[in-house]
């Protein structure tokens, strides 16, 4: 019935409108400058104000601000730098403007995109009345692109948060946010579609909305007719970077959820299944006696992981998790990264030519650990490990050094903490297992490691 309430309201406010309409039509030469009715047919004129009354003061203006250090790349040669010298490097300020939502009065807590305020030094919120504040940053998750920060101010205003779940195509939305920076700005519009993902590499479960979105909407509150937030506007599809009608909102539910854990853990804590998995083509789905190429056939279920417990097998399709069609990889990573730590997870198998529904947990991820000295000598005083799912996700494959000993022969090398070793002697490695068997079966005399450490790749060499 909640969930209906919207929608009658919605028929009433497009009846009125009509009714609105014909009736200035009717307005004989002359009174076109009469001051409209307030209200038709004994009903009041619909109007969005009383409802944005109450929102717009929980809607604040984001401005962040990144100190960048460039150095002149003429002195990248270390013969000039010997002759020459090597400058300071050059600083500017770089600004971003975004918008928020203060979801908690009492304590300050304001939702906003991660990207509004990523690698920012100085983040200033500013709200509706004109106060400004030096902003803390709580906690940030770029794979779902939430961050959460702490104003010290007092008489807020907070926005409720609606259950996103129960939100559908048709509804009728409002966003707030500061466009262009050009102040407090609101648009209307309604639900386009729901479950949007393949967008980006982040975490997906987007609302879309035809809401006009812009520039500077990012971080701002969705809301229905109730006043409520329903999504945290987030990007837009458009060419040419203004609104084209199509923007994308994270859910309450998700952003909720998110900020409770940044909140509690200063992180999100994600788990998996256990599972890898492999897109179907045309071909293999014949060869699985597929009617067409849809899910994703399970390649490697972990030994001990929550769906080795639950009976999936190395060649089951996986169809559906929690009713919801899988079309490919990237629906397994989306709910395993979305759902929360001990969440259960219904999943629909495609085995033979039947059907199979198990019931597993998404469980924190098992990932292996290993002492450098039991792979390789020359790895002594080096702790290494598997890579997360996480780091999978960014594209990663390999292993990383954990910890290094000072003065061991790996750091001597110019190995370093944080190190994500990729390939040996050449030979890429997927896992940490992986880079084991192949020292075990080559013995390499000379090791050569590529490694990979934020955006640089180099190779770091061990006799």
């Amino acid at each position: 019935m909640q969930a209906a309430a919207p929608a009658r309201r919605s028929s009433t406010f497009l009846a009125l409108c009509l009714g609105l309409a014909a009736l200035v039509c009717a307005l004989p030469a002359g009174t076109a400058r009469a001051a409209l009715p307030t209200a038709v047919n004994g009903q009041p004129v619909p109007s969005l104000a009383p409802m944005l009354k109450q929102v717009t003061p929980a809607v604040v203006n984001i401005s962040s601000k990144t100190l960048v250090r460039e150095r002149n790349p003429f002195f990248n040669d270390p013969v000039l730098r010997q002759f020459f010298g090597s400058p300071p490097p050059r600083e500017r300020v770089e600004q971003s403007l975004g918008s928020g939502v203060i979801v908690n009065a009492a304590k300050g807590y304001v939702l906003t995109n991660n990207h509004v305020i990523a690698g920012a030094d100085d983040i200033t919120v500013t709200l509706k009345d004109g106060r400004d504040f030096k902003a803390k940053l709580v906690g940030a998750d770029p794979d779902t692109d939430i961050a959460v920060l702490k104003i010290p101010a007092r008489n807020l205003h907070e926005l409720p948060l609606a259950d996103s779940g129960k939100t559908q195509v048709g509804d009728f939305v409002v966003a707030v946010g500061d466009p262009f920076g050009l102040g407090q700005t609101v648009t209307s519009g309604i639900v386009s579609a729901l479950g949007r993902s393949g967008l980006g590499d982040t975490y997906q479960n987007f609302i879309q909305t035809d809401a006009s979105i812009n520039p500077g909407n990012s971080g701002g509150p969705l809301v229905n007719l109730n006043g409520q937030l329903i999504g945290i506007n987030s990007m837009i599809y458009s060419p040419s970077g203004a609104s084209a009608g199509i923007g994308f909102a994270i859910p309450a539910n998700l952003a909720h959820e998110v900020m409770q854990q940044l909140l509690k853990y200063g992180k999100v804590r994600r788990g998996s299944l256990g599972l890898s998995v492999q897109a179907i083509n045309d071909r293999m789905a014949n060869a699985l006696h597929l009617q067409r190429a849809q899910g994703t056939v399970v390649t490697r279920v972990q030994p001990g992981s929550p769906a080795d417990k639950a009976g999936v097998q190395v060649g089951d399709v996986l169809t559906a998790i929690n009713g919801k069609p899988v079309r490919g990889p990237r629906d397994l990573d989306n709910s395993e990264g979305l759902l929360p730590v001990g969440s259960r997870v219904d999943l629909t198998l495609q085995r033979d030519d039947r059907t199979v529904h198990v019931t597993s947990r998404i469980e924190p991820e098992q990932v292996a650990h290993a002492d450098g000295a039991s792979i390789d000598p020359r790895l002594d005083g080096v702790r290494l490990s598997g890579l997360t799912r996480n780091q999978r996700h960014q594209g990663l494959y390999g292993a990383r050094v954990d910890t290094l000993q000072d003065g061991s022969r790996a750091a001597r090398s110019g190995l370093q903490k944080g190190d994500v070793i990729i390939a040996i002697n050449r030979q890429r490695i997927a896992t940490l297992r992986q880079m084991r068997q192949l020292l075990k079966e080559f013995h390499p005399s000379r090791l050569v490691l590529t490694v990979v450490h934020g955006n640089r790749v180099r190779f770091v060499m061990l006799r």
